[in-house]
Order: C-alpha cells, then structure tokens, then sequence
C-alpha cells in the first residue's frame, strides 16, 4: 500500500480556510459597516460622529493611559520575577512558577469577583476607582508578562556570562549588556499580550470601577449592541491603534532580527 503523503500545500489548506471565515471576512464585514450608513451607502459620517464627541476622544486617552499603566506595572513586576526564576538554582522553581500561572486555570468572572470582594471588604470599592482597574487589570495579565519574559531568560546562554566574567564585567555588566538586551524579544511579547487586552477588557473596569471607568472596549460591545455601524468604526480606530502599537514595540520583527538589533 502506498502511504499517503501531504505536501506543504495540502497541509496549510485548513489553515487558509480558518482564515478565510474567522478573520478576513470578518474584517471586511467591520470595514464594510465602518464605511457605510444605516442605509448601507457610502459614508465617513460614522468618523465624524466619534471625532467630534470629546467624551469619545477623552475615552480613547483614557484607554490608552490605563492600558500604559497597567504594562509598566506588569513589566515592573514580573521582570524581576522571571529573572529569579530563570538564572536561579533553585529545584522547586517551577513550581513556584505554576503557582503565578495557576489563577489563569480558573474563570475569569471567578478571579474579577474575589478582586471585587476583597476591595469592597478593605473599603476600596467605589472610592478609588482607578486603581482598581489598574489593580484588576495587573493581576489578570500578570502572568501573560511573566511567561514570555521566562521562556526568553531561559535562553539565554550560560557561555556568555562567564565571558563576561573573564573579561572583568561585574553582575550589572553581565546584565545590561547581555540579560537585558537577549530578553527584548520576551519585553516585546509580554508587553504585547498585557497592552492589547487592557485597552478593552471592560469587564474589570465595569466590576472593578462600579461603571464609573470607561474604555474603548465598552463602546464596542454597547455600539454592537445598537449600531452597528458606529461599532464596526470603534473597533476599527482600535485595530489601527493596535498597528500602531505593535509596529512601535517591534512586534512584526522576527526574534532573530530584534536580537540581532539589541547586541
């Protein structure tokens, strides 16, 4: 019998369908109603619309802003954390790790709702609602930082700390010439999977924040529910701003040229 063999053509056709249905169409279904008006003409009204309300512009900011706070604080956490984990010896550190990954096991309405009691508990709910989010938004997204900065310090060559040694670098040598620099690719991918999220993950504002904090992704989900159309153009201003912020973090680089950049 002749064992049946399936060239690279053949093994990619199911992934071309996968996005053939779940990404391109849906995107020309976003770029069709983003561009057009209730009677499905032709229009940029939607974009006038949003623009010339502050309240939207100010949300965007906003967003943004959260969304910055909330990376920084995730970056500043979790480096520190990876880095112990990765350059130490010790035997039980993976499970120390499984221990930051294990709230990721459990519902996220499950997790959003303890953050909420243990704030209404200490009296913080409803009074300082943005550092709730923030607060909320950290410790969701804390692991998503954590894991990319792992695997990447784990990477690196143990050979080229001791070549730093022979050549008189001390630790902060070590580190700022060479763990810094060969863990940007793990900074990029962390950063991107914490920035993305927090700009719409408007279920921790709303639980968090007692509705008192809005963001972009509140608009989506309220326009879709209503109008389409303005819904559509929200989510595309989003999409392009997450172009942009993917472009700026160097998140269309492939890892070997963002190493490459940094030594």
């Amino acid at each position: 019998m002749k064992v049946p063999r399936f060239s690279r053509k053949t093994l990619c056709i199911p992934y071309a369908v996968f996005l053939l249905f779940f990404v391109i169409l849906p995107m020309l279904v976003i770029l069709v109603y983003a561009f057009t008006d209730r009677n499905m003409g032709f229009s940029f009204g939607n974009f006038v619309k949003f623009f010339s309300d502050p309240t939207k512009l100010s949300t965007i900011v906003y967003s943004i802003v959260i969304a910055l706070i909330t990376t920084v604080a995730c970056l500043l956490v979790a480096y520190p954390i990876a880095y112990i984990l990765a350059r130490s010896n010790m035997k039980k550190k993976h499970v120390i790790l499984m221990l930051f990954v294990l709230p990721m096991w459990i519902n996220f309405v499950l997790r959003v709702n303890a953050i909420r009691e243990l704030f209404n508990w200490i009296g913080l709910l409803g009074q300082t609602n943005y550092f709730n989010t923030v607060f909320g938004m950290v410790y969701d997204f804390l692991p998503f930082m954590i894991l990319p900065l792992y695997t990447t310090l784990m990477k690196i060559d143990n050979s080229l700390y001791e070549a730093s040694a022979d050549l008189g670098g001390n630790a902060f040598t070590a580190f700022t010439r060479i763990t810094l620099p060969l863990s940007v690719p793990g900074i990029v991918s962390g950063v991107t999977m914490v920035f993305l999220p927090s700009m719409t993950n408007y279920v921790v504002s709303d639980m968090l924040g007692n509705s008192m904090v809005t963001i972009i992704g509140k608009f989506i989900y309220e326009y879709f529910g209503s109008d389409w159309h303005m819904g559509s153009m929200v989510a595309l201003i989003l999409l392009i701003v997450v172009f942009i912020s993917t472009w700026l973090t160097g998140g269309f680089q492939s890892e070997e040229n963002v190493r490459g950049a940094n030594l």
